[in-house]
């Protein structure tokens, strides 16, 4: 491997690999994201490569290449085999001979690994007509499924690092203007303007700048940047060069969650491989730019996700916020001007340098440019990584990419933006997803989280949940964050435990607003968001609780009441031997009953039961 110095011998790299990679060769690539892993993707992987070398198939015929995550988390172990793009979902170790016997050799599909359309139950042989995929518009995530992370020569084959010497040929002021231009906006929370804070940056005085890619992503259900990390390590990596090139820095940290140890690992491998093409390190691409990047494995903490106590977790401090009256473009790392952008929007420089700023600004809406890529969990039947156009309505994204709410339930609300995020009902729907509405409704955009609840979820549990979650995660460093989001979860604990009453609601909106007012850091004053749009949108939920002593969900045990209808029950005794406490009695064949003194409300009876005998009141 020699060191790369100019773009036409860049060139002449990516076209020799790609004549390698001829489309006429099979390429089986099976996901080896985290999500799959845990679902048996390393055996199945185990599994191909010995039933390839069993059956002596040269790699000029047949090659695997081992992924990142695909983004259909909930059919994993996922598998794509090219170039006819078939695609099989919850694959088996046991699945693979037959795979290879059949698709790989003999070139037919096997209709029980076939996605199955959950309307029309057509099957769907190719990935790209597979809904999940085929509503998406993939700019950022969509090479994942394509590239070996760990193999280098694969990022340059799809037109890795072609940016950078681009970038480097404009200048900086030509790339901060390119980003401006393109209207690209943080994906990491706050929604800042891209090439703003790159201006501010490189105007900043100063020989000594920073880089930093935020990946301490701590957000519950949230894991768009981890994929990005472990799939696609070099498109953050070529994001941060150009960045560091255009605001004249020479030095780079990565920041990874501490439980990410696959990003970790991905990342640590393209930084040693981008330093043998000389990408990094002294003169890249002899234009007399030096630039370097380190790992900083991440504090363990969900506040050090903000951006002052990211800096002092990197200077070796404990990761808490500080007074903001410097921006970081000024003072932030040691005291010098940086830089913090997250994964994602790292890895949408090369996108926009190589496409062109007016070309990334017709995607999305006027001020909400680009796609953003959502983890969509919860009450859905298609669980997994979205990436839509900015402007995309939530009904898009939850009913005909995520195919709706599971079991035929209800929508209740879906939760944008992390545990900081806001609650947003039933009759926003068709409100489209971009940073301006989403704040206008109560919510944010904030790094992409979005939980969907169904009829059977609990407003008022969830607000105390994630009050809960930011609590334990408060630095404790100021009042309001510390005592103030104590005492509120208090409040809601009382409500939810049948201790309520109408002062309690009074409460809650004074405890959000001094909260969210005097706050040090932004992660105290988004902390009431959960609060204050659930009581905006399903006040009535928390009236039920406080004037009735009833949580209409069910889900609140204190509030809850089982009983037997005797009029449905056909005594099958189903409920009483499943009860763990032997609260349930009554004859085989003749109807049943709860002794309430007994019952803790577990709701074991209620799911089991299968005449709707059991009533939750």
């Amino acid at each position: 491997m020699k060191k790369i110095k100019t773009l036409e011998e860049l060139k002449k790299l990516a076209a020799e690999l790609r004549k390698k990679a001829k489309t006429s060769r099979k390429t089986i690539s099976i996901c080896n994201g985290t999500g799959c892993l845990a679902l048996g993707a390393a055996a199945v992987t185990k599994a191909m490569k010995s039933e390839i070398k069993k059956r002596k198939l040269d790699v000029s015929v047949v090659a695997i290449t081992e992924t990142g995550c695909h983004g259909f988390c909930e059919r994993g172990p996922l598998m794509v085999i090219r170039p006819r793009n078939i695609f099989y979902h919850n694959v088996k170790p046991e699945d693979v001979p037959e795979i290879v016997e059949t698709t790989v050799i003999k070139g037919r599909v096997i209709d029980r690994l076939l996605y199955e359309h959950p309307h029309t139950k057509e099957k769907i042989t190719k990935a790209d007509d597979v809904p999940f995929y085929k509503l998406q518009t993939r700019l950022v995530f969509g090479s994942n499924e394509h590239i070996d992370p760990t193999n280098i020569d694969d990022y340059i084959r799809i037109g890795g690092y072609s940016a950078l010497p681009k970038a480097l040929k404009m200048g900086p002021p030509g790339i901060i203007e390119n980003v401006s231009k393109a209207g690209l906006r943080g994906r990491g929370g706050g929604g800042f303007p891209t090439g703003r804070k790159w201006q501010g940056a490189a105007r900043a005085d100063g020989d000594i700048k920073y880089v930093i890619c935020n990946a301490d992503e701590g957000d519950p259900g949230a894991y768009m940047d981890r994929s990005i990390s472990e799939g696609n390590p070099h498109s953050v990596i070529e994001g941060m060069i150009i960045g560091a090139y255009a605001i004249g820095a020479n030095r780079g940290y990565i920041y990874v969650r501490q439980e990410y140890p696959l990003a970790v690992e991905n990342y640590s491998k393209a930084i040693r491989a981008a330093r043998k093409y000389g990408f990094l390190g002294k003169n890249i691409f002899k234009s007399g730019f030096d630039f370097d990047i380190e790992i900083s494995r991440g504090g363990g903490a969900f506040v050090a996700g903000e951006s002052s106590a990211l800096f002092a977790s990197i200077e070796g401090r404990a990761a808490v916020p500080r007074p903001k009256h410097i921006h970081a473009t000024d003072k932030g790392l040691w005291d010098k001007p940086t830089v913090l952008n997250n994964v994602e929007t790292w890895a949408n420089i090369p996108i926009i340098i190589n496409k062109g700023a007016d070309w990334f600004a017709s995607i999305g809406t006027e001020k909400s440019k680009g796609t953003k890529i959502f983890s969509l969990v919860g009450k859905v039947n298609n669980t997994g990584l979205v990436e839509v156009p900015m402007g995309v309505t939530l009904r898009e994204i939850i009913y005909d990419i995520g195919g709706g709410i599971k079991n035929g339930k209800k929508f209740k609300g879906v939760q944008t933006g992390g545990p900081s995020g806001g609650v947003i009902p039933e009759k926003l729907l068709d409100l489209p997803v971009d940073f301006d509405s989403l704040s206008d409704a109560g919510s944010m955009m904030g790094s992409g989280g979005m939980i969907v609840f169904d009829e059977d979820n609990c407003m008022v549990d969830i607000a105390k949940y994630f009050t809960g979650f930011l609590k334990d995660e408060s630095c404790g460093q100021c009042t309001p964050c510390r005592e103030g989001l104590a005492q509120m979860f208090e409040v809601l604990n009382d409500i939810t435990e049948g201790r309520g009453t109408e002062k309690h609601l009074e409460m809650l909106e004074e405890l959000c607003w001094g909260i969210a007012e005097t706050s040090l850091c932004q992660l105290g004053a988004s902390a009431p968001n959960p609060v204050l749009s659930t009581l905006r949108y399903f006040k009535d939920e928390y009236e039920a609780h406080i004037k009735e002593k009833r949580c209409p969900a069910g889900v609140c045990k204190s509030l809850v009441t089982y009983e037997i209808d005797a009029e449905k029950c056909t005594g099958c005794t189903i409920c009483a031997r499943k009860c763990p406490v032997g609260a349930i009695s009554g004859e085989a064949k003749k109807p049943h009953n709860i002794d309430t003194s007994k019952c803790t409300k577990c709701g074991i009876c209620y799911d089991v039961c299968k005449f709707d005998a059991v009533v939750r009141k």
